[in-house]
């Protein structure tokens, strides 16, 4: 009996034993990928946009939080043009910096739509985390769109809403 319960007793072990897999919001997509060269001569201007998000929300008391997975949308809403971002960077609730995505110019195709995911496991932006994105301003082209999408699902109960960017400059 006695070496039957040490042969359970090592399973569940083995089993419980789970690889710790990188977390995907620190590696999203390889932004390399998609560095654009600024045209030369261009009318081009600075713009930016802020973005809230949530990785983590209160839950019926200041003292406890329920975690989200986050999906930060980047959205070319032109049906023509291509649009170039310059900076991704994510901020945590005290407005320190927790990691730039991309710092050099990056090119969305029409009505393409790239994604950020920050897994619900990474709470380092905290209940108050946002976004600052960077991108170039063409007047005949129009604003690309920086969306917040934020749920979590236990059991039978979900929860889930959005944020939208607001232009600051």
């Amino acid at each position: 009996m006695r070496n039957f319960l040490l042969f359970v007793a090592g399973i569940f072990l083995l089993i419980s034993c789970d690889e710790k897999k990188p977390m995907s919001s620190i590696n999203p997509i390889n932004w390399e990928k998609r560095r654009a060269e600024i045209p030369k001569n261009d009318s081009l201007q600075v713009a930016k946009t802020y973005l809230s998000i949530y990785s983590e929300i209160y839950s019926t008391s200041e003292h406890l939080t329920h975690d989200l997975t986050v999906t930060v949308s980047l959205r070319n809403t032109s049906e023509t043009d291509p649009i170039l971002l310059t900076k991704g960077a994510y901020y945590d609730t005290s407005g320190k910096p927790i990691r730039t995505y991309f710092d050099f110019p990056i090119m969305l195709r029409p009505l393409e739509t790239v994604e950020i995911i920050i897994e619900e496991g990474d709470k380092t932006g905290g209940t108050g985390g946002n976004f600052i994105f960077d991108w170039l301003d063409d007047s005949a082209v129009t604003d690309p769109i920086f969306e917040g999408i934020m749920i979590s699902t236990r059991g039978t109960q979900g929860l889930s809403f959005t944020s939208i960017g607001k232009r600051i400059k």
